[in-house]
């Protein structure tokens, strides 16, 4: 049986945070079907007594990141006039980091998202990696943090992203047998360079769904079993040839395979 859950999720800066908190443990139950409603940006009484006519309308959960007191304490009584549960995620933390540190949380919101110098190294890294996907640029690729290669469909595009939203600059290489990648990839001293690998099974299942969202023929080499086969075979080669750490992506999500990569990162920074 499927049971429905409204999900209200409150906060008083973008929300990226709450929605995460959320997902991850949602992602705990099955036979769920969550209706999220979503408000962000959470600055006046006005806005908030909109939102509660909406919850009272469709009770479920209320989650919230709300740091205003005042705005807190009305949300607080207004749910529990209405009889539903309501949590504040990020309070345990705040609350034992206030202990820890001997200070007094700031209650402003959005601090996470200040534009300081972290902000704008994240922003020059996202620009980097967009403008060195899929092999372009090999000339500056000493200047990214990681470089991920590996045969056509190993999700090193998404990947990247994923990575230069955290702040890494990053490059990608496809491999293919019929065109050597550039001679530099095998003499790069500052970017740590990392393969990416996939089982011959579900990269022809990848590479067939992609031809047919083209509506391209999906019966050529480039989804027969024995030419990827011979695909992955090179690239694993390479990778083994210049002692470069290796993840198979098979059973991987972008986030799970990113935070094998940020580890080998703090690894090789580690050991230096």
């Amino acid at each position: 049986m499927t049971t429905r859950l409204h999900l209200h999720l409150l906060s008083d800066s973008t929300g990226e945070t709450l929605e995460m908190i959320a997902k991850a443990a949602i992602a705990q139950f099955e036979g769920v079907e969550t209706i999220k409603h979503f408000w962000p940006m959470i600055r006046s009484g006005a806005n908030l007594e909109r939102i509660l006519e909406e919850i009272a309308q469709n009770p479920g959960l209320v989650l919230f990141t709300l740091v205003n007191a005042d705005t807190r304490r009305t949300l607080e009584q207004r749910c529990h006039a209405l009889g539903l549960p309501i949590v504040a995620p990020m309070d345990p933390v705040t609350n034992a980091l206030s202990n820890m540190l001997g200070q007094t949380a700031l209650a402003k919101p959005g601090r996470q998202h200040a534009l300081d110098a972290a902000y704008f190294d994240r922003v020059e890294a996202i620009q980097f990696t967009i403008a060195h996907d899929d092999g372009i640029g090999w000339e500056n690729w000493e200047e990214a943090d990681i470089v991920l290669a590996g045969i056509s469909r190993t999700s090193k595009t998404p990947t990247s992203i994923y990575l230069a939203n955290r702040g890494y600059k990053v490059a990608n290489i496809p491999l293919v047998i019929e065109s050597p990648p550039p001679k530099s990839l095998f003499s790069l001293k500052h970017p740590l360079v990392v393969g990416l690998t996939t089982s011959v099974d579900r990269l022809v299942q990848v590479r067939r769904n992609r031809l047919l969202s083209l509506n391209q023929a999906p019966e050529t080499d480039y989804v027969d079993q024995e030419a990827v086969t011979r695909e992955v075979a090179f690239a694993r080669r390479m990778f083994a040839d210049n002692g470069w750490p290796v993840i198979d992506v098979t059973r991987r999500s972008i986030e799970e395979t990113a935070a094998a990569i940020i580890n080998l990162c703090n690894e090789r920074r580690q050991c230096a």
